[in-house]
Formats: structure tokens, C-alpha cells, sequence
């Protein structure tokens, strides 16, 4: 059986190489309202997205690490392999949102909507918190 740490390296790996410049808020909403949806491999680290509207954006590869998405409306998103390691998604809307081998150790993801969302293969750890109930082996996720 093969290590899931070999894949998570190869994932970890494609965002120290990311393309995009570190982007702040205020620029990722005047390019979103100017019509752009795709953003592969942008540099959010520690951005301040709380509340933000944003549905249909594709983020794949996007590094958000620690960024602040309290309550962001994201629903139909592609955060597939997103690096989401300490983000607050507390009270986010991510329904239908690709999360496929997302990371999302010790992110905070109290009270967010999941529903639909694709969570396969995501990675969390035990400082991942949950809203009360939510099972991530029954949603194909993995624990490292």
C-alpha cells in the first residue's frame, strides 16, 4: 500500500511552486467582479476573506493557508487541492465545493455547509475541527 505522505509531498510540492504572486483581498475581488473565476495555484496565505461572495471560483491549487474565511459564500467552487491548512471556514458556505485532496489540517470548519461538497481524499489531522457530527472517513477523507 502506498504512503498517502508520498501524494500529500507531491500536492505540498505543487504549491511552493506556485505561479501567482501573493494576492491580497481587496485585488481577488476587483478581478472576481471583473469577471475572472479562475485562480490555479493563487497566494492567499493569511487572507482576510471573511463574509466574502465568491460563488463558482476556481481556486485549484490556491494556497490559503490561515486565511480568514468566516462565513464565505463559495458554493460550486473548485478548492480542489487547495492548501486550506489553519483556515477559519467557520459558518462558510462550501456547498457543491471541489475539495478533492485539499488540505485541511487544523482548519476550522464549525458550523460550515458541506453539503454536496466533494471531500475526497482531503487530508485533516486531529486539530481539524468540525461542526459536531460530521464523520470525514465517511466523506473519503484522510487522516495524516
Amino acid at each position: 500500500m502506498r504512503e498517502p505522505f508520498g501524494k500529500l509531498q507531491s500536492i505540498l510540492d505543487i504549491w511552493a511552486e506556485a505561479g501567482e504572486k501573493c494576492m491580497d483581498a481587496e485585488e481577488l475581488k476587483r478581478r472576481y467582479s471583473a469577471g475572472e473565476r479562475y485562480f490555479p495555484s493563487a497566494n492567499l496565505i493569511r487572507a482576510k476573506l471573511v463574509g466574502i461572495y465568491l460563488p463558482g471560483i476556481n481556486l485549484w491549487g490556491a494556497n490559503l493557508t490561515e486565511a480568514n474565511l468566516a462565513k464565505a459564500k463559495l458554493w460550486g467552487a473548485d478548492l480542489s487541492r487547495a492548501n486550506l491548512a489553519k483556515a477559519n471556514l467557520t459558518r462558510a458556505n462550501l456547498c457543491g465545493v471541489n475539495l478533492n485532496e485539499a488540505n485541511l489540517r487544523g482548519a476550522k470548519l464549525h458550523y460550515t455547509k458541506l453539503y454536496g461538497a466533494n471531500l475526497s481524499g482531503a487530508y485533516y489531522d486531529n486539530s481539524t475541527r468540525f461542526s459536531r457530527g460530521f464523520d470525514p472517513v465517511s466523506n473519503n477523507m484522510r487522516k495524516l
